[in-house]
């Protein structure tokens, strides 16, 4: 193991740390955007809104996120009418691909959570509101999904390491962030070990601080901790989003 390596590697691997923060962030952002009107629909009465987000979500959590992500950035560009749409210029950059890839895997690992949730709620409560007069965006909005979203609070933080994880993958379509920087290097050096563990150790490290803001979220939230000593809260996903998602 060279040590003057490792200490070359430190400022290398730190400077991709600013886009696996971008990517990380905005992707779970974007999946938490998409997931509630995605778990909503899972739970719908009609098989019409139902079924196809049900195959969006398997399908989406069934096959490996790098290959979704290479389908987005590399497989949709063959196509003329997509170089000639509006979206165009923005999935031909690496980085717009990588969070939208990351966003919509996220999305539908959390739309199943919610939909779980909601389906664990007694079903009082719905006819309770029913019986007061409270419409359905009223019952969903003032009552259930709060409830939902407590219960469901630590699973979510566990999906935001899952996605800053899953980030890493980036690399594979240029992005320079954490691991796009210790590959480059490592070609150079021919050194992995000292530069990944490095690398490593960043993400261990920003891991660790989000662990602790959601942990500080969750004792602020009435409810949160008591449901998670319970064991009622809706269980993560069994496996990274990096490995097979």
């Amino acid at each position: 193991m060279s040590y003057e390596i490792l200490l070359q590697s430190i400022p290398i691997v730190y400077a991709g740390l600013k886009l696996t923060l971008i990517v990380t962030l905005a992707g779970f952002v974007l999946g938490q955007a998409l997931a509630l009107p995605l778990g909503l629909a899972l739970t719908a009465r009609s098989p019409l809104l139902r079924w196809p987000v049900a195959t969006h979500t398997f399908l989406l959590r069934g096959s490996p996120l790098l290959v979704q992500l290479f389908i987005l950035y590399y497989g949709l560009a063959q196509f003329d009418a997509v170089r000639a749409s509006a979206i165009w210029p923005i999935i031909r950059e690496p980085v717009n691909c990588a969070i939208i890839a990351i966003g919509l895997n996220s999305a539908a690992y959390v739309a199943v959570i919610i939909a779980g949730g909601l389906k664990r709620l007694p079903p009082g409560q719905a006819e309770a509101c029913i019986s007061l007069g409270l419409s359905r965006f009223s019952r969903m909005r003032d009552v259930l999904l709060p409830q939902v979203y407590r219960a469901i609070l630590p699973s979510i933080g566990n999906e935001l390491i899952l996605v800053l994880k899953a980030s890493s993958l980036a690399s594979a379509v240029t992005v320079m962030e954490m691991s796009g920087a210790a590959r480059a290097f490592t070609a150079k050096t021919y050194a992995p070990f000292e530069v990944f563990i490095v690398a490593g150790l960043l993400y261990l490290a920003i891991g660790f601080l989000f662990g602790i803001a959601f942990r500080f979220v969750e004792r602020r939230i009435p409810g949160v901790a008591a449901i998670g000593k319970s064991g009622r809260a809706a269980q993560p996903r069994p496996q990274a989003l990096g490995a097979s998602s």
